[in-house]
């Protein structure tokens, strides 16, 4: 009798043992897919700082081709210049993409790097000679490149990211993201006021 009692309680600490191996193997499981993700969303945020970094890096050659036809835009020249010194103050963590403020600062700074580079253009052709320059030419082939590179990078890694948020909201992986700290990912948004169709004049 007491044997038959050792036997079903080892059955049972048996059984037991295999349960709380088969819950910890499928945490480990949803934990290491939420680790993939996260090193995506990472990579893909990499890709994005890489491509804003070659345009902040294409604008001096830029300005200063300009400034030497147009000199007398000294106000657009300076703006495209100060843009270029804000986007370059931030100070950008991996964790810039957990943090809307962080998230919100460091997309404003480059919407306004956006528009100043803009009205850089604009002023350009006002200046024939200036857009025939075969410099500026290629500067500005480079650039328009790199924004379009730039938009490829921001929509891949929006949707990277959306994979990411729907797994750490999804249960179970919820459960295990609580657990482990993942945390929501921020996307890129557009611009303020580009739902309003441009004015045009004649």
């Amino acid at each position: 009798m007491k044997s038959r009692g050792l036997l079903i309680a080892l059955v049972v600490i048996g059984v037991l043992a295999v349960f709380v191996l088969g819950i910890f193997l499928w945490g480990l499981g949803i934990y290491n897919s939420l680790v993939g993700l996260d090193e995506g969303v990472r990579s893909a945020w990499s890709q994005v700082e890489s491509q804003y970094q070659r345009r902040a890096d294409l604008i001096p050659n830029l300005v200063n081709t300009v400034k030497g036809f147009a000199s007398q835009e000294k106000a657009v020249l300076l703006g495209v210049t100060e843009a270029r010194a804000k986007v370059g103050q931030i100070t950008v963590t991996k964790d810039v993409v957990e943090d809307p403020v962080a998230f919100s600062k460091f997309q404003a700074a480059q919407d306004q790097f956006s528009s100043a580079i803009s009205r850089l253009l604009v002023v350009a052709e006002n200046y024939p000679t200036l857009k025939s320059n075969e410099n500026f030419l290629s500067l500005q082939t480079q650039l328009e490149g790199t924004e379009n590179r730039i938009a490829v990078e921001r929509k891949r890694y929006n949707d990277v990211v959306q994979g990411y948020n729907i797994s750490i909201r999804k249960f179970p992986g919820s459960v295990i993201a609580g657990m482990t700290g993942f945390k929501e990912k921020q996307y890129f948004k557009a611009k303020e006021g580009a739902e309003n169709v441009p004015e045009v004049k004649f």
